[in-house]
């Protein structure tokens, strides 16, 4: 087998890996949103953050993972990154978020308090109300 063909083949292994991950993190996900309405906590409409740090509104409504507002489950069941791409017209009009894979480890290799366990952020943010 060539270098390339093995880096390929890892590359695929990976891949796998982390959608086998996603698949597990939504149900995590699922019974949050249902977790999170049984205890009636309302969604809020979610902002997100332009690359140039501008605060946007955003198409989605949702509870927010994070302290720092930049990750967010969707009233949907999706998990959204809400630091975005965009410029003036995003600034103006807001911007329609497109929902990520969730990961099973939130903020993978971050500084601490940035990262951990899904599990973890969603039942934190089910404690906070």
């Amino acid at each position: 087998m060539s270098r390339a063909e093995e880096a390929a083949r890892r590359a695929e292994l990976a891949a796998a890996q982390e959608r086998g991950e996603s698949v597990q993190a939504q149900k995590l996900v699922d019974a949050f949103v249902t977790e999170a309405r049984a205890r009636g906590l309302a969604p809020e409409p979610l902002r997100a953050v332009l690359f140039t740090g501008q605060s946007v509104r955003t198409d989605k409504t949702g509870w927010y993972l994070r302290k720092n507002r930049s990750l967010a489950i969707g009233d949907d069941g999706s998990y959204y990154v809400l630091t975005v791409p965009g410029g003036l017209r995003e600034r103006l009009s807001g911007v329609r978020l497109q929902p990520s894979p969730p990961p099973l480890v939130v903020g993978k290799g971050g500084r601490d308090g940035e990262s951990g366990s899904l599990t973890d952020f969603l039942q934190w943010r089910l404690d906070a109300g």
